[in-house]
This record gives C-alpha cells, sequence and structure tokens, in this order.
C-alpha cells in the first residue's frame, strides 16, 4: 500500500477547517514528505500512543477481579455476588451516555469554547443519569421494572437497589473521567489513562483488603463501595490532567474551529447515544435464544466463556477510533497500514486458544472448565474468530464517521447489527441447534459484519460524493 492515497484525502479534507492552528493536513497528493505533520506520524508515534489506551482497556477486567474475588470470601458468596453482578447490569445500561462523552469530546473539543459546550453537555447528562437512578432506586415505578426485567423480588430484589444506589455514583465519576480523557487523548498523552487505571486498580486493591482483613465482606454494596472508590480515584487523576491542559495546552478560540454551542455538540452526541441503547437488546437476546438451543445450558455457559475471552482479548483494540481521529487527517495511509498491521493480532491470539494444546490447558487449568464444556468452548472460540477479525476494521470506519461527523449513520449500522443478529440466531436454533454456543458466536459475528458494511458502504459514499464534486467536502457545521 502506497503512501499515495487521493481517495483517502479527499475525506480528509472535510476536516482541514476544523485542524487546531499551526497544525497542516499535507498536500493533495498525499506525499508523505509534503509536510513536517506528515514526517511526525510515524509507526513508532502510532504505537506509543495506542499501546497505553490498550493498556487501560485491559485492566478493566483486573478491577472487576479484584471486587470478584473479595466477594467470593462473604458467608454467603452465590447470593453476594449475584446480587452485585444484577446491579452491575443495569449500570451497564445507565453508564453508556457518560462513556460516549469519551468520544464525543476527542472528536470536537478543540479549544475552550468548544469545552465549554461540551461541559454543559456532561451536566445534563449527568443529571439524567442521576435522575434515572433516583426514579430506578427509590421509587415503585423502578423498583417494579427492576424486578420485572430481572425476575427478581423480595430480599434479593432490596439487595440489588441498595447495590445500584451505590453504583449510580459510579456513572457519575465514570463520565467525569471521560470528558477530560477525550481532552488527554486529543493531546496524545495516553499515557495518563494507564497511569489513572494503575493508581484506581491500587485503590481498590486497598479498600478490597480492608474489607477482607478489618470489616469483613457482609454483602454485595462492599463490591459497589470498591468500584466507586477506584472510579473517584481513576477520575481525580483524569480531572487533575485534563485541567492541566486545559489551562496551559488549549487555547481559548480557534477561530478555523466551528463547535461553539451545545447544539452543536447534541447533534454529534445524541445518535451515538440512539445507536448504544440499540445495542443494548444484543446480550439479553442472545442468552434468551441460546436457552431453545439443543442443549441450553452448555450452550449459555460455553457463550459465557468464549465471550468473555473474546473481549478481553478485543478490548485492547477498541480504541481504533481514536487512532483514526487524532491521525488520519495527517496521514491517513500510515494510519491505516497500523490498523492493518495490528488487525490480525485478536485472530491470532484467539486462534492459539482455539486450534493449539494451549486452549485446553488455559481453559481447564486457568478458568477451570470441564471437559464437556471446554470442547463446546473450544468451538465457539473458532467461531469467534470471525469477530475478531471484522471488529478492529469496525472500530476504523467508525472512525472515520466520527470524524467527518457523521454519527448518524451509526444508529443505521447498529439496526442492522441487530437485525442480521436476531434473524441469525433465530434460523440457526432451528436448522442447527446442536451448534449451542457456537450459535450465538456465528450470530454475533455476522450481525458485526452487517454493521461494518453498512459503516464502510457510508464511508464510501461520502468518498465519492467528494470525487464527483470535484473537490473535497466542506467541513459540515454541526
Amino acid at each position: 500500500m502506497s503512501d499515495d492515497e487521493p481517495d483517502d484525502l479527499q475525506e480528509t479534507g472535510s476536516l482541514k477547517k476544523a485542524e487546531p492552528a499551526g497544525i497542516s493536513a499535507g498536500s493533495d497528493r498525499g506525499d508523505e514528505h509534503a509536510s513536517p505533520a506528515h514526517e511526525a506520524v510515524t509507526f513508532w508515534k502510532l504505537l506509543v500512543f495506542f499501546v497505553p489506551l490498550g493498556i487501560a482497556a485491559s485492566l478493566v477486567t483486573m478491577s472487576h477481579s479484584i471486587i470478584n474475588s473479595t466477594l467470593a470470601r462473604a458467608p454467603d458468596p452465590e447470593h453476594v455476588i449475584a446480587g452485585y453482578a444484577i446491579a452491575m447490569s443495569l449500570l451497564g445500561i445507565t453508564e453508556k451516555p457518560a462513556v460516549l462523552l469519551r468520544q464525543t469530546c476527542s472528536a470536537l473539543v478543540r479549544d475552550r469554547v468548544s469545552f465549554r459546550a461540551m461541559r454543559r453537555v456532561a451536566f445534563y447528562v449527568f443529571a439524567s443519569i442521576m435522575a434515572a437512578g433516583l426514579i430506578l432506586s427509590y421509587l415503585p415505578p423502578g423498583k417494579w421494572l427492576m424486578g420485572a426485567v430481572f425476575g427478581i423480588g423480595g430480599a434479593q430484589l432490596e439487595n440489588v437497589l441498595n447495590v445500584y444506589r451505590i453504583l449510580m455514583f459510579v456513572s457519575l465519576f465514570s463520565g467525569l473521567r471521560c470528558l477530560y480523557h477525550g481532552l488527554i487523548i486529543y493531546n496524545k498523552r495516553t499515557f495518563w489513562l494507564t497511569i489513572g487505571m494503575v493508581v484506581r486498580l491500587f485503590g481498590m486493591y486497598l479498600v478490597a483488603q480492608y474489607y477482607i482483613r478489618v470489616h469483613g465482606v457482609t454483602g454485595s454494596s462492599v463490591g459497589a463501595i470498591i468500584f466507586l472508590v477506584g472510579m473517584v480515584i481513576e477520575s481525580a487523576v483524569a480531572v487533575w490532567e485534563g485541567s492541566a491542559l486545559l489551562k496551559h495546552k488549549i487555547p481559548e478560540k480557534n477561530p478555523e474551529h466551528t463547535v461553539e454551542k451545545t447544539g452543536d455538540v447534541f447533534r454529534f452526541y445524541k445518535p451515538l447515544l440512539f445507536s448504544s441503547f440499540i445495542a443494548v437488546v444484543i446480550g439479553p437476546s442472545l442468552n434468551a435464544l441460546l436457552g431453545k438451543a439443543g442443549d441450553g445450558v452448555i450452550a449459555i455457559a460455553a457463550f459465557a466463556v468464549a465471550s468473555n475471552l473474546t473481549q478481553l482479548v478485543q478490548s485492547f483494540f477498541s480504541y481504533i477510533h481514536q487512532i483514526v481521529l487524532n491521525f488520519y487527517r495527517i496521514h491517513p495511509g500510515r494510519v491505516k497500514r497500523f490498523v492493518l498491521v495490528i488487525s490480525f493480532i485478536p485472530s491470532v491470539l484467539i486462534g492459539l486458544l482455539a486450534y493449539t494444546n494451549a486452549g485446553p490447558w488455559f481453559l481447564n487449568e486457568v478458568i477451570g472448565v470441564g471437559d464437556r464444556l471446554m470442547e463446546e468452548v473450544i468451538k465457539t472460540l473458532r467461531v469467534f474468530m470471525i469477530l475478531t477479525l471484522v471488529f478492529p476494521w469496525l472500530d476504523y470506519g467508525n472512525g472515520i464517521l466520527m470524524l467527518r461527523r457523521e454519527t448518524r449513520t451509526m444508529v443505521y449500522s447498529q439496526s442492522a447489527n441487530v437485525t442480521v443478529m436476531l434473524v441469525s440466531l433465530v434460523l440457526l436454533i432451528v436448522i442447527t441447534p446442536g451448534w449451542n454456543g457456537a450459535i450465538g458466536a456465528f450470530a454475533q459475528s455476522v450481525g458485526t459484519l452487517a454493521e461494518c458494511i453498512v459503516v464502510f458502504a457510508a464511508v464510501k459514499r461520502g468518498r465519492g460524493e467528494a470525487l464527483i464534486s470535484g473537490s473535497a467536502p466542506r467541513e459540515k457545521s454541526v
């Protein structure tokens, strides 16, 4: 692949107007020596930017391990862990609007004026999350909804509500850290995300040791308290570094940047939010329909183990869109080559588990999976290799859409994902119920492939429109 990529450079032209002063987008020919900016985008620079993001994402798994290992010491660990897990499932839904602030801030904030608009949007998001949390936790409709959705009642329902009353503050601090993560990532100081995660883990470990050695693990709320302390610590690190960048590195007003009002931010943010809520149905649908496979219990268990392993591997590569947001407009060719190099790594790692002796050893010795389940997990992992091949390029394509501020496309692409996944699930359960967990892996993989096709059709369409017009499109006002 040559450095000369006129089609890609047509895409970057739409954002030249939004570039901070002093950064050149290079020549129309895409010559790598056209400007100092091009020379600066080396493979090593991309790696130094990307690896800390991947490490921070991977360390999240360790934070949950600290909590689960602590709760396992409770007098009734099954009841305690189950209560915490149900409350965390609810948090996964209500925290989503806060997490999306990271991509939004990274894509839109280029000066203090745009950050103030971003901060006002964050305030509305935080207020909405807290209002939803209070309704779910304290008012009768919320209690009824939680009982109906999760099928729990009595003492366990009250236990889950107590846990969520703490976890809803996790959403608040999670959103705060994501807001300032956007500033940190755009200024290419991604090692601060790893530092924040490491400090968070240390703080969580200390709190966990306090409960284990001094106070005692008395209930599910202990897990929520450990998680909240960790999130407060990580958000404090992000706010500290982000505020320093805002004061010393970010100008008051970039005359070439158009984001100034909350409406500008909401036009980018709302499609991201809608698409994320569409994706919420994926997990429950998979588990509900897999229960109707040939051996429902084995199918659900095999899919859960294989899915967690796949997610653990993929989490390291879940920030490819940030590579696109921060470097694509400078040198699209090098970004594409970088993604091409790293995109095969998740498949190689899953392939080692699925096709070599490393898989059975890891599943048996580390996770403790028995022979019957192990066989199904390995079959499921082999199918999940499709997902690991597609996901990096989906994240790459989504990065281009965010760069162009065409986030509305993600609503359609996520809808395609859910539709294809559900149709595939139903058909495979009818035709090949004996696939068990592999049914879920295949359905999720082809759903993601459908999403990727829609995303790249939009990317290609935008490129074609630029070529037909005879020039790169002007930046859209958001």
